[in-house]
């Protein structure tokens, strides 16, 4: 996955983070979870993300939207066989790219093994986001 920022909170006074995502075919991330302090607004731009928001499952094509409220547990794969891209809006801006760099750090330390989960979850919080909790089987 890769991810390209156009607006970052201090471009906007605060009020929006705005970035790319780009998932590449039969692709699942990232952890499911939940924020509480922001909002965040998906809009396709190209090939089909699939979200699930609080157990739905919700297809974004170019041209779709759905938005992710305060506390709703979520996560996106790309089940499709070409590569999708989504804008993301979070409202308030208070996500950005040092989330993104510190789980690089994360899954590098991992050496292409299995990432720290603690270490992951870690940064999560540090950035707003809560770790849904394992659906027992």
């Amino acid at each position: 996955m890769s991810v390209r920022f156009l607006v970052e909170a201090p471009e906007s006074g605060g009020s929006v983070t705005v970035f790319e995502c780009n998932v590449p075919a039969a692709a699942k991330m990232p952890a499911p979870h939940s924020h509480d302090g922001f909002e965040e607004t998906i809009y396709g731009l190209e090939g089909v993300s699939t979200f699930t928001i609080d157990g739905e499952t919700t297809e974004i094509g170019p041209g779709d939207a759905v938005c992710v409220m305060r506390g709703a547990i979520h996560g996106f794969e790309n089940r499709g066989s070409v590569a999708a891209k989504f804008l993301a809006v979070i409202s308030p801006g208070l996500f950005g790219p040092a989330y993104f760099r510190e789980v690089g750090e994360v899954l590098a330390a991992s050496a292409g093994g299995p990432p720290d989960r603690a270490a992951i979850g870690d940064v999560m919080r540090r950035h707003g986001l809560t770790p849904a909790q394992p659906v027992a089987t």
